[in-house]
C-alpha cells in the first residue's frame, strides 16, 4: 500500500493550539495513538461549542461518534507543541464528516490526519434530527470550496 501524502496546513480552515503531556508519550517514546483520537475530538468540540452554539451539558441535540479514522505520518512526542486544523467533507441532513490534520506547531504539513462522524440525535431518544440551523451554519464555514 502507498504511503498516504501529508495534508498541507492550508487545507485546513480552522486551528487550534494543543499541548502535548508527559503522559501522551508511550514506552516508544512518542505519543500513544488513541491520544490522537483525543485531539479529534478535542478541535471537533471546541469549534462546535464556540462557533455551532453546541450546548453538550443540556442542549436537545448531541453529536455522536460513528465512524474514526487517523493515518500516522511522523512521530510526535512530548514536549512538541502542536495545532490541530479542521474541516468538513459531507455534511447531511443529521452528520458530518469532519476532516482533521494535526501538526506540528508551524509545519507545513500533517504529522497525522483523519477523519471523524457525528451523526446529530435527540438527547432523549437518541434518534437522528436534522442539524440545527446555526450548527449547519458554522459547518459550512468550514468547507473547502
Amino acid at each position: 500500500m502507498p504511503a498516504p501524502t501529508p495534508e498541507p496546513r492550508g487545507a485546513f480552515r480552522y486551528f487550534l493550539p494543543l499541548t502535548t503531556r508527559w503522559m501522551d508519550n508511550d514506552v516508544y517514546g512518542h505519543v500513544n495513538n488513541v491520544i490522537y483520537y483525543s485531539y479529534f475530538d478535542t478541535v471537533v468540540n471546541q469549534y462546535l461549542i464556540e462557533q455551532g452554539g453546541l450546548d453538550f451539558a443540556a442542549g436537545s441535540v448531541i453529536g455522536l461518534c460513528v465512524e474514526s479514522h487517523c493515518q500516522y505520518l511522523e512521530p510526535i512526542a512530548f514536549p512538541d507543541p502542536l495545532e490541530a486544523g479542521l474541516r468538513t467533507g459531507a455534511i447531511g441532513r443529521s452528520s458530518v464528516r469532519y476532516e482533521i490534520g494535526i501538526f506540528k506547531r508551524e509545519a507545513p504539513n500533517a504529522a497525522a490526519q483523519g477523519y471523524f462522524v457525528h451523526v446529530f440525535v435527540d438527547r432523549a431518544t437518541r434518534r437522528p434530527v436534522e442539524l440545527p440551523s446555526a450548527l449547519r451554519t458554522a459547518l459550512d464555514r468550514l468547507r473547502n470550496s
